[in-house]
């Protein structure tokens, strides 16, 4: 949740470079944060300082880091004036070099708001993955594949969920959210959280959202777990608009029981003209039942990039646990995808 900054206090220009983007800050309010309130699209991750997403060099200005991750910024690079965008207060006028930016993501921007929402549903779709949908007092404004805070009736706890419902329904937002046991959110979906309980949702956040590139191309879409859920936003919304466009869905789980909405999937590939669904089974090693793929999910979109072929490149969009987008955007690099159309959404593990 973006906290509301303090407009008594002092406020302060923010000069980015090398785009020249101006903004301002109010002292307590992170560089981030402000950016969000304002509509500057930053490339971000976990918004707490523990992953490198936000990473930039402050130039010229008085500072302050609040708490984060050494695994994110390192002493040495503290040292060179390095900054996660995420934790840095300002203190006076502000120049920040950008390590890294993308000037269509600074061309998609939409300002951060908090919406009051009203659980609907809560189902199970497997043994420890939920959907959720809320019903929000006015629309959001989103892309397709980008995420949203979602915080508890009483404002004790707020975790972050890619919507996996297409931007053109922006009141009925439908999350697929991982269990975890003893998961201080996850754990309430089994009994606490009802429907017609109240929650307060702020976004949207994110920058693996999709772009609009050749439909000529292939679109491949890689994920496990609940990082199906942006994906599925993607596919709706290019179903949308583009449904005669080459499509690949790699989802990886451990066993048949962790699979659901396959029918859903079936459907698909009958209407459409060039879609594919390919699960893949970690586990399965003593399910004879199983006739699909078996091993990690990068290893099966090896073997069938390898086999189709990627003449004319692709757009490639990665969701879910760090160590399955780490282990894909190899795979997708050594095919031939461009390192500019491979967008990915690393899901970090929440603190507190």
């Amino acid at each position: 949740m973006v906290n509301k900054p303090d407009t008594t206090k002092p406020r302060h220009l923010v000069r980015l470079q090398p785009t020249g983007t101006e903004f301002e800050v109010y002292e307590g309010e992170t560089v981030l944060n402000a950016g969000f309130r304002q509509g500057v699209a930053l490339i971000h991750g976990c918004k707490e300082g523990q992953c490198s997403a936000c990473k930039a060099v402050l130039l010229d200005g008085d500072a302050e880091m609040l708490k984060y991750s050494t695994f994110a910024l390192p002493e040495s690079e503290r040292e060179t004036n390095h900054v996660l965008l995420c934790r840095t207060l300002a203190y006076s006028d502000l120049e920040i070099e950008l390590l890294m930016f993308d000037e269509d993501l600074l061309s998609h921007s939409i300002a951060v708001r908090e919406f009051a929402g009203e659980i609907v549903t809560i189902e199970p779709l497997t043994n420890d993955i939920r959907r959720l949908v809320v019903h929000l007092d006015s629309p959001m404004t989103f892309f397709a594949g980008q995420y949203a805070d979602i915080t508890l009736p009483d404002g004790s706890l707020t975790r972050s969920y890619s919507m996996g419902s297409p931007p053109s329904n922006p009141q009925l937002l439908e999350f697929i959210i991982k269990c975890y046991q003893g998961g201080r959110f996850s754990s309430r979906l089994d009994g606490e959280l009802k429907p017609g309980a109240k929650v307060m949702i702020t976004g949207p956040y994110g920058t693996c959202f999709r772009r609009e590139h050749r439909e000529d191309t292939p679109l491949l879409l890689i994920g496990g777990g609940s990082g199906l859920a942006p994906l599925l936003s993607i596919l709706s919304d290019q179903v949308a608009e583009a449904p005669n466009r080459k499509i690949r869905l790699y989802y990886g789980a451990r066993t048949k029981a962790d699979l659901f909405w396959l029918d859903r999937f079936h459907t698909l590939t009958q209407e459409l003209p060039d879609f594919r669904f390919v699960p893949a089974l970690s586990a399965a090693e003593d399910d004879d039942s199983w006739e699909g793929e078996r091993g990690f999910i990068h290893e099966v979109l090896q073997r069938a990039l390898a086999a189709d072929g990627l003449e004319n490149g692709a757009d490639a969009y990665a969701c879910g646990p760090a160590p399955l987008i780490d282990a894909a955007i190899p795979v997708l690099q050594v095919a031939g995808v461009e390192p500019d159309r491979i967008y990915f959404d690393k899901f970090t593990p929440a603190i507190g």
